[in-house]
């Protein structure tokens, strides 16, 4: 066993601090309907919404023939989509205040979500932008109100479950980047945070009887949940197994009031 290094992945008590002026934009894919979905989005949208000034959603994209069996664009596809979405954002912001909430791809049809404030000739622009440069291409142009901002809050924005395997899924990335084949159990250290001892406590006595360690636990100086719980065990950390583990932490850590805030581990090789 080679331990090169130490991951951490969704440990949100130590980004707290952590600031940046960029949008953070984050992908995830998910199943639907009739099959596999791709969603790219501004999560940092989640902390502001819904915005007061942008009360109507702008629902806008093509349909291309260009594409694979699970409905996703070839890659030769992607430098025109990413072509027809610059002209179309171009058009709008000519027009109106607007913020690109995301993009959902799906069964060949890819559809940007733009939160805007003014209506009045987007749909005639847009048309005309469609028929003039890319007439080979079906058009799709939804315009309606949501200021509640439901399309980005409830739909684009992913639920728990996905959240925890965007997150899980980027440790991984690193630990295969690092050259580990993810087919060996190792130690892995999971953080979870409580506001009082008493379920710190019990949630020890719970997940002891599936096998976890305590490594450690203190109280620390947080207003909210001071009483800090570290435990670990040895486990596989492909994406279904890890996935399989976070969720169920969480959902217990939840139900006493408690906060699980990641996990970390080292390359194996």
């Amino acid at each position: 066993m080679d331990s090169s290094f130490f991951l951490i992945s969704c440990n949100t008590k130590s980004q707290e601090t952590q600031k940046t002026d960029d949008s953070n934009w984050d992908a995830y894919i998910a199943n639907y309907e009739n099959g596999a979905g791709s969603t790219t989005l501004n999560m940092d949208l989640k902390k502001v919404a819904p915005k007061t000034d942008l009360a109507y959603i702008l629902i806008t994209g093509v349909t291309f023939s260009n594409c694979n069996k699970d409905g996703f664009p070839e890659k030769e596809e992607f430098s025109k989509l990413y072509e027809v979405s610059d002209e179309v954002e171009t058009t709008i912001s000519k027009i109106t205040k607007t913020e690109l909430a995301g993009t959902f791809t799906y069964q060949c049809e890819r559809l940007n979500y733009y939160y805007i404030n003014d209506t009045t000739q987007i749909r005639s622009k847009l048309t005309a932008l469609y028929k003039n440069k890319y007439s080979n291409y079906k058009y799709y142009i939804n315009i309606k109100p949501d200021k509640n901002w439901d399309a980005y809050l409830n739909f684009l924005y992913p639920n728990e479950e996905i959240q925890e395997n965007m997150s899980n899924q980027k440790v991984i990335e690193q630990l295969k980047n690092g050259g580990d084949d993810l087919t060996k159990s190792r130690q892995v250290d999971h953080w979870i945070y409580f506001s009082n001892e008493k379920n710190r406590d019990l949630f020890e006595k719970r997940i002891a009887k599936n096998g976890f360690k305590i490594e450690n636990k203190e109280k620390i100086d947080d207003p909210d949940k001071p009483f800090k719980l570290h435990i670990s065990r040895d486990d596989k950390v492909d994406s279904e197994s890890i996935s399989k583990i976070t969720l169920e932490l969480r959902k217990r850590a939840k139900e006493l009031e408690g906060d699980y805030d990641g996990w970390e581990t080292y390359v194996v090789k």
